[in-house]
């Protein structure tokens, strides 16, 4: 056992976690700039991953980021028309370059703006939108008590393989372990720390949160994988030392974004 590789895995996991609860407890500046930070490093680390950082694509990299990090602004509304600019500009660009591959490389940029800005977006609609900024504090909660949950009864209990085409070390007992232990978890934020997070849920509402955001954690991390197993890659970087990249610690949260703010959404109109 390499004990200095699990320090600087537990240290940089805490400062992680450090600087999400620290952004989210200031509220919707801090979401704000969580949001664009993240859009920015993400985008700059799935474009490495998939175009390359070369000089001669390095403009429509620069373009792409923008656009990420602008639509990780859109509930603000002016940000949503410059990323419009940014959409024609990539496209116009492309007629000006020498590659032979057009459509895959505005498949790439579209995908890094749509796969990457538009869940980062709704994390600011959970601020601005719903007027719930530490309802997002809960669902990053749900999301680390599933992985953990996951990890502990996967390396115990599994045998059956989740997804072995796309992750063979997942498997249907730690998908269950996860699901049940963020389950109990939503039960007790319900019936506890409802008013503390600022929304006001039925414990059965909160259990199905939890629900929702253990599934879609799942799914965002298999989909994840299987990007980098089609580019043939372990980790989507090395910026978060002994945890991968950005894009291997926030997998997750582009599905649950998307997910939870349809299931809030659905649940305010019942």
């Amino acid at each position: 056992m390499d004990f200095k590789k699990i320090l600087v895995r537990s240290l940089s996991g805490i400062i992680y976690i450090g600087v999400i609860v620290g952004a989210i407890l200031f509220e919707y500046r801090g979401i704000t700039l969580l949001s664009m930070l993240f859009a920015a490093l993400a985008s700059i680390e799935f474009s490495k991953i998939t175009v390359g950082l070369r000089r001669d694509n390095i403009a429509t990299v620069i373009v792409d980021t923008a656009a990420a990090c602008l639509l990780s602004l859109a509930f603000f509304g002016f940000p949503l028309a410059l990323w419009l600019v940014c959409m024609i500009v990539r496209l116009v660009m492309e007629l000006y370059t020498d590659r032979a591959d057009h459509l895959r490389q505005l498949a790439f940029s579209f995908m890094t703006q749509i796969y990457i800005g538009v869940p980062l977006a709704l994390m600011t609609g959970f601020a601005e939108f719903l007027g719930a900024p530490r309802l997002l504090l809960a669902i990053f909660c749900f999301i680390w008590i599933n992985d953990t949950g996951a990890f502990l009864v996967g390396c115990t209990l599994g045998k059956h393989k989740l997804f072995p085409s796309i992750s063979p070390k997942k498997t249907w007992e730690g998908f269950i372990g996860g699901l049940l232990l963020c389950m109990a978890a939503g039960v007790a934020f319900g019936m506890l720390w409802a008013d503390y997070f600022g929304f006001r849920l039925g414990f059965v509402a909160w259990t199905g949160l939890a629900a929702v955001v253990s599934v879609f954690a799942t799914w965002g991390d298999l989909i994840e994988s299987m990007i980098k197993r089609n580019l043939s890659i372990k980790d989507s970087g090395n910026m978060i030392p002994g945890h991968g990249g950005i894009l291997d610690r926030i997998d997750s949260l582009l599905l649950v974004m998307p997910a939870s703010f349809i299931y809030v959404l659905l649940i305010m109109a019942l």
